[in-house]
């Protein structure tokens, strides 16, 4: 069952009655999509629902969007019927063809840059700003991201190539957060790539906590505790690790998947790379 905006919101009948809100698409037709000017914000900006230019815009022509004491709930466009919440604030003045200037609504911050919804708009740019009831009821609740949306999102397990710093933000919460969620949600067989010399280690995951767990074993010890990779790390430490190896997923399977026939997959991939002899497997 879809779960509707309001069971998220929580607004009585007398806020929804004074509430419009805000469907920021691009700035014009053929403009700058709000999401990318959004996006280049600063981090604090983002979290607390202050990008000067991305909500709150007090006209349209000659006519007045927002009415001082208003509550306006602002989103910026993602995909055709996805809406990132950026902001929610109350009006407090509209000066002509300028942005309004509002009070954010404290008790929502934590929505914001977090929640999607997915509503039907369509793409007509002569309207973006309606009383928050005509929408109420359609709007329904896609996730509330674990993190601040940074832009970027899981694009598929047979595009799974990271360097160690990107992977470093996706488990630490900072980016793409979706990748995480994914990551653990499947077992596999991997290869962590040495740029600088050009080597690969040809790895399997089979654990409970998929490859999400295993990957994190290599961002805590550099090495995952392999032979030949923890005397790379004793000759050149973190550093060398940090900057010069990518982790690649060559193939994936579910977390109920018979680990022998995982392990059989690893054993293939290595003869193919022959990583054994010229890269850092030792079995």
């Amino acid at each position: 069952m879809d779960l509707k905006l309001n069971q998220i919101l929580n607004l009585s009948q007398e806020e929804i009655d004074n509430s419009k809100i805000e469907f920021n698409m691009q700035a014009g037709s053929g403009g700058q999509p709000f999401l990318d000017r959004w996006l280049k914000h600063s981090e604090t900006e983002k979290a607390s629902g202050t990008c000067a230019d991305c909500s709150y815009w007090g006209w349209y022509g000659k006519q007045r969007n927002f009415y001082p004491g208003q509550w306006v709930f602002s989103f910026a466009r993602m995909t055709d019927d996805e809406w990132l919440l950026i902001s929610a604030a109350e009006i407090v003045e509209v000066p002509a063809d300028e942005w309004a200037t509002a009070n954010v609504l404290e008790k929502y911050v934590p929505l914001f840059g977090r929640l999607i919804i997915k509503c039907k708009k369509g793409n007509t740019f002569s309207r973006y700003v309606f009383n928050l009831s005509k929408y109420l009821e359609q709007a329904t609740v896609k996730e509330i991201l674990p993190c601040l949306y940074s832009g970027e999102t899981f694009e598929g397990y047979d595009r799974v190539h990271l360097p160690y710093h990107r992977l470093d933000d996706i488990f630490n919460g900072r980016i793409l957060p979706t990748y995480y969620e994914a990551l653990k949600k499947i077992t596999g067989v991997y290869c962590l790539t040495d740029t600088h010399t050009g080597k690969l280690y040809i790895g399997s995951a089979t654990g409970e906590g998929g490859v999400a767990q295993r990957w994190g074993n290599y961002l805590d010890s550099k090495h995952g505790g392999n032979k030949k990779l923890i005397a790379l790390y004793e000759q050149k430490g973190d550093e060398y690790f940090e900057k010069y190896f990518t982790y690649t997923l060559l193939e994936y399977f579910g977390l109920s998947y018979d680990p022998i026939k995982i392990l059989e997959r690893e054993q293939y991939w290595k003869r193919c790379f022959d990583t054994i002899k010229n890269g850092y497997n030792d079995n």
